[in-house]
Order: structure tokens, then C-alpha cells, then sequence
């Protein structure tokens, strides 16, 4: 891989980052959402769109993650 290629990578794996980074923050407001749902709403919509949301995220944030390992493992 030339030096052009290279550094095309590089700028793709930080935004990739920075992307994962906000994604990590949508997750922390939403982990924050969660724990305060109150006890009495366990088991609601409510609950259980929240609990997806933070699965899907928390799987966005590790892929991302994955994606980002595999482009520097090419430099």
C-alpha cells in the first residue's frame, strides 16, 4: 500500500473514531435514561425500548470499534 493510500486510511479510521465517540455518548444518555427509569415501569414499552436501544448502541459502539482495528492492522 503507497503512502497516498495510507494516509486515505488513516483519515478514514479517525473519523471512524469520532463517530464511535459520539455513538459512545448517545449511549451514556441513554445507559443514564435507563437507570432512571422508575421500578414500577419495568417490564413497559418504555423499558423495553430503552434496554434495545441500548443494545443496539452498545453493539454499534463495538463494531465501529472492530471496523477501526481492522484498518490499522493494514498500516
Amino acid at each position: 500500500m503507497n503512502a497516498a493510500r495510507r494516509k486515505k486510511i488513516r483519515e478514514i479510521i479517525s473519523k471512524l473514531n469520532d463517530l464511535n465517540a459520539e455513538l459512545e455518548e448517545q449511549r451514556d444518555d441513554e445507559q443514564e435514561s435507563f437507570d432512571n427509569i422508575p421500578e414500577n415501569l419495568s417490564g413497559t414499552e418504555r423499558y423495553g425500548n430503552s434496554e434495545e436501544a441500548l443494545s443496539v448502541l452498545d453493539d454499534a459502539v463495538s463494531v465501529l470499534d472492530d471496523v477501526a482495528s481492522n484498518l490499522e492492522d493494514l498500516l
